[in-house]
């Protein structure tokens, strides 16, 4: 029993140097904090906070970019510091409902030192109080003609953007003036499609109807009639045309092309489009402005030396 005792004496003494111990670690720790040191090397790790519209260049759908090139736009952290500059207070664009849509301009840049293709990605925002469209023109580069089709034919819609700090509050009582193009059109499914099909979102953009009327148009194109019989009517480009080619290529012609028909025909529909138009919607697109952006210069992406700017202002 003497021994079991002193054991157990002995093992409280241990016990209490030990404590005593962990006392004047923690006071000698304490001071250390207090003097700014271990404190700040137990901080924890801070990251840089999110701007409130920072994803909202990735929001809008680069429409006209071959699918196996999207993903290449993500190669580099593009920096829209200016798009979202001009959307804040103060900007231009400030308070004003915007329409905006991706886009690609393909750029031989400098990357690490050698000459690379980079998928520069660019965005317009459309200045507008309703949708600027609900088409879009599908320009093939084999075809001399634009095919226009609705938008929800290529599974493509305007959505209203939320910036960071409004996601979470409720989405039936917010506000936006932001919408982006959205595309629906799932990528592991474009396998199953035909590749006419596919081939269309490739050379897809949203269609815009100018309200310049084929009388106002100033166009350098005349029409020029013969009279021959049968009269050959034929346009004539006086800034782009030869004069000695073009009456050549006119001995050899002899009559005007079909195609030609179906453009007097597209002038004449699109002049009716635009009497009938609802005249809210007519003064808007009056006033409707573009504007271009351009990525500005980030320490993590490749220098741009293409030309930046808007559209018109």
């Amino acid at each position: 029993f003497q021994l079991e005792s002193n054991a157990g004496a002995q093992e409280q003494e241990a016990r209490g140097r030990g404590g005593r111990r962990l006392e004047q670690d923690g006071e000698a720790g304490a001071g250390e904090a207090g003097d700014g040191q271990a404190g700040d090397a137990a901080a924890p790790e801070r990251f840089a906070e999110r701007r409130n519209l920072e994803d909202l260049w990735l929001s809008a759908f680069p429409i006209g970019t071959e699918w196996g090139n999207i993903d290449k736009i993500k190669e580099f952290n593009w920096n829209f510091q200016n798009l979202e500059k001009a959307l804040e207070e103060g900007g231009e664009l400030y308070g004003k409902t915007v329409y905006l849509f991706a886009n690609t301009e393909p750029q031989q840049l400098h990357v690490n030192g050698e000459q690379k293709m980079v998928f520069v990605p660019t965005v317009v925002a459309v200045d507008c109080p309703c949708a600027p469209s609900d088409k879009v023109g599908i320009n093939y580069v084999q075809r001399a003609y634009e095919e226009i089709l609705p938008m929800r034919a290529m599974k493509m819609s305007w959505v209203p953007y939320v910036p960071l700090e409004d996601r979470l509050s409720r989405i039936e009582g917010l506000k936006t003036k932001i919408f982006t193009l959205h595309c629906s059109q799932r990528r592991s499914a474009l396998k199953h499609l035909k590749t006419e099909r596919v081939k269309k979102f490739d050379y897809c953009m949203p269609y815009y109807m100018s309200l310049i009327s084929p009388e106002e148009d100033h166009d350098t194109t005349v029409d020029i009639i013969y009279p021959l019989e049968p009269p050959i009517v034929c346009p004539f480009d006086w800034e782009m045309d030869n004069y000695e080619e073009f009456t050549d290529d006119l001995v050899k012609a002899e009559e005007l092309p079909e195609d030609e028909k179906e453009n007097f025909k597209a002038k004449e529909a699109r002049k009716e489009a635009i009497d009938n138009m609802d005249p809210e919607k007519k003064k808007a697109f009056e006033n409707i402005k573009f504007h271009k952006f351009y990525p500005v210069n980030a320490l993590d992406a490749p220098d741009l030396s293409i030309q930046k700017g808007r559209l018109h202002q």
